[in-house]
């Protein structure tokens, strides 16, 4: 009698560890996010491309390995209760990401920021896209990534209407990642995955890939730590 197949992996080490890479870069640059909210560097986070161009690959990061993840997930035959989980953490944080950020930042609070947007863009490639083919899903990436740049409404420059992402100009916020472009990202890590998961085959630099796999849970840590310590160190002085 032939061995049955092995069943697809529901993760993998080196996409956990590419996830644990973007957190860890994340946490670098938060921490200078941090200093310069506190007057110790002087640096524009919000116009110099330095800057700027540092979170988009970040947040680029971020969503190509969740759409990864799915792909793993579907392929691997997870079931809907497994995601129901893991989506009602993610967005339960994003919750508690625009409690916190409207006590620090009353003005420019988080209304949909990276965890908003991965939870609505995993609602839309679980319940629906996931099961197109990847060629319609590569042009719905690429739709969706020239979206913004083709059409701007000023409907959507409302917060309760900015998640979309077709907004004539960029919301004032601490952070922003609507649906239009950024699903592109997921998509395309979707694809990616799916096509050859083989890709993601072999071992990974243990510790980033740990930290992939409990990329949330830091998330989620990490500013309040380096927030303390530096009002810490600022008390001390």
């Amino acid at each position: 009698m032939p061995e049955a197949a092995a069943a697809p992996p529901h993760r993998s080490d080196r996409l956990d560890a590419l996830r644990g890479t973007a957190i860890v870069w994340m946490a670098v640059y938060h921490f200078c996010f941090d200093l310069n909210h506190f007057g110790w560097i002087r640096q524009d986070f919000y116009r110099d491309p330095v800057w700027t161009w540092q979170r988009s690959c970040i947040v680029s990061l971020f969503l190509f390995c969740a759409g990864g993840g799915q792909a793993f997930a579907v392929l691997a035959g997870q079931g809907s209760g497994r995601f129901r989980k893991r989506w009602g953490q993610v967005a339960g944080c994003a919750a508690l990401v625009s409690l916190g950020s409207w006590f620090m930042f009353p003005g420019s609070w988080i209304s949909f920021g990276v965890l908003h947007g991965i939870a609505v863009m995993l609602l839309l490639l679980r319940l629906g896209l996931s099961r197109l083919p990847n060629v319609a899903l590569l042009v719905l990436a690429a739709l969706a990534i020239a979206a913004p740049r083709l059409l701007q409404l000023d409907f959507f420059d409302m917060r309760w209407t900015n998640w979309v992402g077709l907004v004539t100009h960029k919301p004032i916020t601490e952070d922003y990642v609507p649906v239009l472009p950024w699903l592109g990202l997921m998509l395309l890590g979707f694809v990616v995955t799916r096509l050859r998961p083989g890709l993601w085959a072999g071992a990974a630099p243990r510790p980033l890939a740990v930290l992939g796999r409990w990329s949330l849970s830091f998330y989620m840590a990490h500013q309040p730590v380096l927030i303390g310590l530096l009002m810490a160190v600022q008390m001390l002085r």
